[in-house]
């Protein structure tokens, strides 16, 4: 059985003293959440203090982005020995945010997550189309050339270690979101492309997140779809009540 996992983007958003309100209010709520793993991804400068307030708790830490050297001149970059210093179990890659406005590439991706993974980080690969992508009836053919670049040398024992995340790009912060059959049809495709790539077993073993748009009214309803283990959360993440109302339609 996959465990569910609830993930909060927080984007750039929070500063020190809301970021650790948030984190401590998400833990204080989460005790009684049963197959249910939470996590928070606050912006890179506030990790430290997050990982103080969670310390302890039943939330996990992520980071929003990680570069592929261990070290050198990359200035404004963080390596996975420094999300690893500060206590992130996580790292979300290639965000659509990340691709579509910071020009970030699919080989970049395949870099990243192949040194998070070396690192002992748990990627959370992001694919998805944008609306003319599946207006024009590229949905799949786009989320396929994503997954394969991605994962690109990734062993078989090192992907029940990787989440991937389906965002649609036309459904993030835009209050649009796939209906629960469009969500599933993508997340079986994803499903279907793990199992030709290494096996069943192992394609069963993998969680993969809807992150389009989802809130504590819709949550239910995506969440009950055989393929959908969760959510990757953008601004209901950045509420407490919304962010453990989504964790408790999962759980």
């Amino acid at each position: 059985m996959r465990r569910y996992l609830i993930a909060g983007n927080w984007k750039m958003n929070t500063d020190r003293s809301t970021g650790v309100a948030l984190a401590t209010a998400i833990a204080e709520q989460a005790t009684d959440l049963k197959d249910v793993d939470l996590l928070v991804c606050p912006p890179s400068v506030y990790l430290a203090p997050v990982a103080q307030a969670l310390a302890g708790k039943a939330v996990a830490l992520g980071a929003q982005n990680m570069y592929f050297e261990d070290n050198g001149a990359f200035t404004g970059e963080l390596s996975a020995a420094m999300l690893n210093d500060v206590g992130a179990e996580y790292v979300i890659l290639g965000h659509s945010e990340r691709r579509h406005v910071l020009g970030e590439t699919d080989q970049e991706v395949n870099k990243k997550t192949l040194k998070a993974l070396e690192a002992g980080i748990a990627p959370i690969v992001c694919v998805g189309e944008k609306l003319e992508e599946r207006e024009a009836g590229e949905t799949a053919a786009v989320n396929r050339r994503q997954f394969e670049a991605a994962f690109e040398g990734v062993t078989p024992e090192q992907v029940p270690s990787v989440v991937i995340a389906y965002e649609p790009v036309w459904a993030i912060g835009t209050g649009k979101v796939a209906t629960p059959e469009q969500a599933e049809e993508v997340h079986a495709d994803l499903r279907q492309l793990l199992t030709d790539r290494y096996n069943a077993e192992i394609a069963g073993q993998v969680r993969i997140l809807y992150g389009g748009s989802m809130k504590p009214g819709n949550a239910a309803e995506l969440l009950s779809q055989p393929n959908v283990d969760g959510g990757l959360i953008g601004g209901a993440a950045l509420k407490a009540e919304d962010f453990i109302g989504i964790a408790k339609a999962a759980g």
